[in-house]
């Protein structure tokens, strides 16, 4: 059981890998993935998901939006080769939903994004995780039945280049005003979301 599994509180500070959080007078540092940095501001108050890291004299909090993205943290740290600073870079750059698409669809190349990773690390990383994320896992990462207007839609975004499960993971977070959209607008939305990754 962690020590310390989450935390509650005021952000006071900030940095670009990291938040200090005020939790009843006692400010804590929490390394974080920037997906969840770019939603806190100093002055609000929110509560993140931790994990406590304990090597040798040195203790480091890594702090996640969600338990399923803290999960995944915890289960890449699992795999050989992979310690918390790589594991974090790999949450910064690809959504927890889209690297369980990619591990279920055995899609390594969606990894090769993340500084440091080359195609064969990427292959390791996904041939390892199908084994700890378990085959319940993969089956409830599985896309569900598209429309013709969404197949266009993934269909004009791997044209461009990006992979089938970066674009289905573009689709499925197509805001709700957009969904009944022309093609165009679906993939101007959902270049406008890859953008950020």
């Amino acid at each position: 059981m962690p020590m310390i599994g989450s935390l509650r509180g005021e952000i006071i500070d900030k940095t670009e890998d990291s938040a200090l959080i005020d939790v009843g007078g006692v400010g804590y540092v929490v390394l974080a993935p920037t997906t969840l940095l770019d939603l806190l501001d100093v002055g609000m108050h929110t509560q993140i998901f931790t994990h406590l890291h304990v090597r040798e004299q040195e203790l480091t909090l890594f702090g996640f939006p969600s338990r399923d993205e803290l999960e995944m943290f915890r289960t890449l740290l699992k795999v050989q080769g992979i310690g918390p600073k790589v594991a974090l870079a790999i949450l910064s750059h690809i959504p927890d939903e889209t690297l369980r698409q990619a591990v279920a669809s055995g899609e390594a190349g969606i990894l090769t994004r993340v500084p440091g990773i080359g195609a064969k690390k990427a292959k390791q990383i996904v041939f390892q995780l199908k084994d700890k994320i378990g085959f319940e896992d993969i089956f409830t990462a599985a896309t569900p039945a598209i429309s013709d207007t969404d197949g266009e839609v993934i269909a004009a975004l791997t044209a461009l280049g990006y992979s089938v499960v970066e674009a289905q993971s573009a689709l499925q977070q197509l805001p709700d005003a957009v969904k009944n959209d022309s093609v165009e607008e679906k993939v101007r939305v959902a270049l406008s979301s890859l953008a950020k990754f």
